[in-house]
């Protein structure tokens, strides 16, 4: 007789997260798709992991959706959750939630920082070209003019033809910009310690020391983890050896930068800058970038927003599904590699 077909493993889910970042990642489409291939406590979703009714829900969960806002899985929650064994993370860095007892016992944890990154790069790119030609200053001339510019007669060293792109590290967004970047003509060259020469080959760019890097890039694009060993890399003293008139991009983390050091040679006129992130990241209204007309800042606007969300939500659906079906996570955090990542 034929037997019956195995019933497909549903595992018991709950979102651990802020309301308003459940709201904005996981629309009605994408907690469908959640509900066909797990069984998810219902709402209100879990925003503080102490509570009676928290704990309750915990009791059973095997594995946990979270988002931005989500509280750290001390020992104290994973007591609480008995049963757990995998979490996937619906936005990029797991930091601020992935604790030591987690790695300890043996929870499987999944990250969308794979999707955030794609938004991340395009961003960068947009700002490598725009740079190049200074469309947003030029732009901003017109307007306070309004009379062309001598087209003819613009400075030989504006345009994209053969510019030199420094990329600082080749972290997924890093990777992502030097893919993107290939159909240009451009030069692309980059530092990563943890890169060797053979994979720089691969990736079509040319390795470089740090110093090398500042020195000889047109653009210096920043995509450097905010680690202990990387906060204030970027020294007034590489921001010197750049090239006058040079562009700076920082879509990483505003501390990575030495922002004193970068507003005193701005404020020289020395380079031009591009940030999306800031030290703080809400940049006080009378700190003295805001008068500088060399720097374009905008509001931390690179990262996934809008529909770009709906990636967020998209990738941490099939990673539940590849989990549930036994397959494994396409997208990985892995404990060793925790000390290179955002």
């Amino acid at each position: 007789m034929p037997t019956a077909p195995t019933e497909r493993f549903r595992p018991r889910a709950a979102l651990a997260m802020k309301p308003d970042a459940a709201a904005a990642v996981l629309g009605p489409e994408a907690l469908t798709a959640l509900g066909a291939v797990c069984d998810l406590v219902p709402p209100p979703v879990l925003d503080d992991l102490t509570t009676d009714r928290a704990r309750a829900a915990l009791a059973d969960v095997e594995l946990l959706v979270t988002g931005w806002g989500c509280p750290p899985l001390d020992t104290a929650v994973l007591d609480s959750a008995p049963r757990l064994r995998a979490v996937v993370h619906t936005a990029g860095s797991v930091r601020g939630h992935i604790t030591e007892a987690c790695w300890e016992r043996g929870i499987e944890v999944s990250s969308a920082a794979a999707a955030n990154a794609l938004p991340v790069a395009e961003y960068t790119v947009a700002m490598i070209l725009l740079s190049g030609k200074r469309v947003l200053e030029r732009a901003r001339d017109y307007r306070a003019t309004r009379r062309r510019e001598e087209w003819l007669r613009a400075p030989t060293e504006l345009g994209n033809y053969g510019r030199t792109v420094g990329i600082l590290s080749a972290s997924l967004i890093g990777r992502r910009v030097i893919e993107l970047l290939r159909p240009y003509d451009l030069r692309v060259l980059l530092h990563d310690p943890y890169v060797c020469d053979e994979e720089a080959a691969a990736l079509g760019v040319r390795p470089a020391a740090l110093g090398e890097l500042f020195a000889r890039s047109d653009v210096v694009s920043v995509h450097t983890p905010l680690l202990p060993a990387t906060r204030g890399l970027v020294s007034r003293e590489l921001l010197c050896s750049m090239r006058r008139d040079s562009v700076l991009i920082n879509t990483a983390r505003g501390a990575v930068v030495d922002q004193d050091a970068l507003t005193a040679v701005l404020r020289e006129d020395r380079i031009r800058a591009v940030l999306d992130v800031t030290d703080p990241d809400a940049l006080p209204p009378g700190h003295p970038l805001w008068e500088c007309e060399n720097v374009t800042i905008t509001p931390h606007l690179a990262g996934s927003q809008g529909n770009e969300l709906r990636r967020l939500a998209d990738l941490a659906v099939g990673e539940v599904a590849r989990w549930a079906a036994g397959d494994g996570f396409a997208h990985p955090v892995r404990r060793e590699r925790l000390a290179f990542l955002a």
